[in-house]
């Protein structure tokens, strides 16, 4: 199962009750951060959720509103001890941009690795599940994420039975080895089914609607999107300054097949994103508008 937090659903500048963008995930002790904006270890700690596991923190770009939090995050993080690495995913210029703003967090107890994006899309195994960074339609490079966890194929006591597999050998196939033994090879597939669905996350602020975003966000269970303008003359602005209105996340989480969609990332013009909500529920009805420490834990889907 896999935790998710929309820490701070404001774009541009703060507000009451809105801090700035950011989403956390945990999954078996790991947790993840997708962009840090001011106020998101605040958002953290009035979640209830910890700093310290944080091992993963991935950058769409580098606006302030999206890493203004970066260095007192770290500073806390150092004085929760941790001492484990902790790996930092974004644009290229990552541990450039990284390093100035770390002259007000020098000397952390623990070490920063980079990983700087340059292609149009890029995937990492970390932590169990899958990372997929893909490019979108934003001023600045910008980019996009899904997180995939993978589920094994279910076992199958019949399978192995008809394989002739001895009982002794069951449980290390469940995991995955290949095993030789008097001289015949054992493959997993032989004790257990084909891959089952796992869970798939995707977030994405600041962009035009973008093929890449409905590639990636294909079958998502959970898309999180930015809606940054209701108000339907603020769509000249949204396609100048390249962001996305509410009703084109709405027809972009219709086109991709999302099981539900979280809009964020609002203008600070916008108060009241409920207020827009019926119109957006036209295009598609599974929308709903994020707030601060909007949360859910989403689940492998059940069997039939």
């Amino acid at each position: 199962m896999l935790d998710v937090c929309l820490l701070g659903t404001s774009g541009m500048m703060p507000l009451p009750g809105r801090w700035l963008t950011a989403l956390m995930t945990r999954l078996e002790g790991s947790s993840l951060l997708i962009d840090c904006g001011e106020g998101t270890q605040v958002a953290i700690r009035e979640k209830g959720w910890s700093v310290n596991p944080i091992d993963t923190i991935c950058f769409t770009h580098f606006h302030g509103d999206h890493i203004s939090g970066l260095p007192g995050l770290l500073l806390s993080m150092g004085n929760s001890e941790r001492t484990e690495p902790v790996t930092l995913v974004g644009p290229k210029g990552l541990e450039r941009v990284v390093n100035a703003l770390r002259v007000i967090a020098p000397g952390l107890p623990f070490p920063l690795q980079f990983i700087e994006l340059s292609e149009r899309e890029h995937s990492l195994e970390i932590n169990g599940y899958r990372l997929t960074a893909f490019r979108v339609n934003h001023n600045v490079v910008c980019y996009g994420y899904s997180i995939e966890v993978p589920r094994g194929g279910k076992f199958y006591p019949e399978l192995a039975k008809q394989n002739q597999v001895p009982l002794k050998l069951w449980s290390r196939l469940q995991k995955g080895e290949t095993i030789e033994e008097e001289g015949r090879v054992y493959t997993p597939d032989m004790v257990i089914g084909e891959p089952r669905r796992g869970i798939k996350l995707t977030y994405c602020t600041d962009t035009r609607p973008t093929p890449s975003l409905i590639e990636n966000a294909a079958d998502s269970d959970l898309l999180i999107c930015e809606g940054m303008y209701g108000e339907e003359e603020k769509q000249k602005k949204a396609e100048e300054h390249k962001h996305m209105t509410m009703y084109e996340a709405a027809r972009t989480a219709k086109e991709a097949g999302v099981g539900e969609l979280w809009l964020t990332h609002y203008s600070p013009s916008m108060l009241y994103p409920e207020n827009y909500m019926r119109e957006v529920k036209k295009i598609f009805p599974a929308a709903k508008a994020g707030k601060d420490r909007k949360s859910c834990t989403l689940q492998f889907p059940e069997e039939t």
